[in-house]
């Protein structure tokens, strides 16, 4: 029996392990960073709107959640999706596909979990602190696929009210299938949930042209459709299931991180239900796709992962996306020591007030050698000793060419400057280094 407008489902999802949420337990968040593009003037009276933050997402969600409860009109939820398997990031480029023994792979994320119970224990109180954050019209996009995503209906039900379900949308791609004995599984679900009653929705930035074959029944009689002609040249919003590829080897914007979702795929997310100047979240953020498009189209973000490998990718992107300025937040007050400890050379040369910073070497590197192995560097030229305020940044485009060795900048008084470089190689090895330079 269908259930009544307003009514509570009886229906809850119960498993070993399953406990009451606890209160949030805020611990403060440290400024590490602050990520000014090339190109953008450092405001002094004011941080950056968008915030990149490393640490468990359930912490970090405690931290914000006195401050961010009901500002966020949209949340992306990308977890792992229980596959039971670690994933590698690929960090070569160039190589043939077919042949995955060959790859140069770099440490990706572990999706390995004792029991399903295991995994709906970690994310249970995730979702209910996304719940929390989320606006009165906000609206909640969780993306799994055939592993859990049964699991998740019912608990979304149980955490949102089975009548604030909006879409089961299925995204369906191509690829190879290892299957010989069942269908290929070539799809994904995104359950998407309103937290009330009204919902922000925008479908005419959303809506897709007919299909010839409609055009042409249309065209075919003044009968057709029993009468009623739908506004052809405005198009419909699209079904509830979308066809986007996925990244592929050769695409613009593959990172080589494992599981990386495209653009367009967000794209349609973030315009149906946020605008201009909205806050976006991904707490999942991974190779920061959302951050990313959500960027792009003017939107505030916050994202948030647990591996500094995760950030670093996520700089380079947005690097060479040109975004607007940014903060790098932590749980503690320090990044992570690199596993490889690697040495930063540079040469510092100033003429007059212009000062050029030429990185010389990285050692010991990836086989492929200096530059070609460097991802990411950046500069602070009047580096203070607390946060890091990196007015330059150069990065290595994802398919051909390698990274800008000489960043330039010029001081608008004399004065004793203390310069912060901060190198990251493609295997993840992160260095810094600091110079002095005396501006008459």
């Amino acid at each position: 029996m269908p259930m009544r407008k307003g009514e509570t489902p009886t229906v809850r999802l119960e498993w070993n392990g399953k406990s009451a949420v606890p209160p949030p337990r805020p611990a403060p968040l440290h400024r590490l960073m602050e990520i000014y593009p090339s190109g953008t003037r450092i405001q002094k009276k004011t941080s950056p709107l968008n915030r990149l933050i490393l640490g468990d997402n359930l912490a970090v969600m405690d931290a914000l959640l006195e401050e961010m409860r009901g500002k966020f009109r949209l949340i992306y939820c990308d977890p792992p999706f229980a596959t039971g398997k670690g994933f590698d990031r690929r960090i070569g480029r160039g190589e043939d596909s077919r042949k995955p023994e060959t790859w140069r792979l770099g440490e990706g994320y572990a999706d390995s979990w004792n029991s399903i119970e295991e995994y709906l224990s970690m994310l249970y109180p995730r979702l209910i602190r996304m719940r929390d954050l989320l606006a009165a019209d906000g609206t909640l996009y969780l993306h799994l696929d055939w592993r859990a995503v049964h699991f998740a209906k019912v608990l979304l039900d149980e955490l949102f009210g089975a009548e604030n379900f909006i879409n089961e949308i299925i995204w369906v791609y191509h690829g190879p299938s290892p299957g010989k004995s069942y269908f290929n599984r070539k799809h994904d679900t995104i359950l998407v949930y309103g937290r009330g009653k009204t919902r922000a929705f925008y479908p005419d930035r959303i809506r897709v042209p007919y299909h010839p074959s409609t055009h042409r029944t249309f065209a075919s009689s003044p009968k057709a459709g029993f009468g009623k002609k739908p506004d052809l040249l405005r198009g419909k919003i699209p079904e509830d299931w979308w066809y986007f590829p996925v990244i592929a080897r050769l695409h613009n914007e593959r990172t080589g991180y494992p599981t990386q979702k495209p653009e367009a795929l967000l794209e349609r997310i973030l315009q149906a239900s946020s605008t201009k100047g909205d806050l976006v979240g991904d707490f999942f953020c991974g190779s920061g796709t959302t951050l990313r498009t959500a960027d792009s189209l003017s939107r505030r973000w916050i994202g948030c992962d647990t591996l500094p490998q995760s950030i670093s990718i996520c700089q380079r992107r947005l690097a060479l996306g040109r975004s607007r300025p940014y903060a790098i937040d932590s749980l503690v007050r320090e990044m992570p020591a690199a596993a490889k400890r690697i040495r930063l050379t540079a040469a510092v040369r100033a003429d007059r007030r212009r000062v050029t910073v030429t990185l010389a070497g990285l050692s010991p590197c990836l086989p492929d050698g200096f530059p070609v192995s460097l991802d990411y560097w950046e500069a602070d030229f009047d580096y203070r000793g607390d946060v890091i305020r990196s007015e330059h940044q150069a990065a290595r485009p994802w398919r051909k060419g390698s990274t800008e060795t000489s960043l330039s900048h010029t001081y608008s008084r004399a004065g004793s400057y203390r310069i912060f470089l901060r190198a990251i190689c493609s295997d993840g090895a992160v260095s810094t280094g600091e110079r002095r330079i005396e501006i008459k």
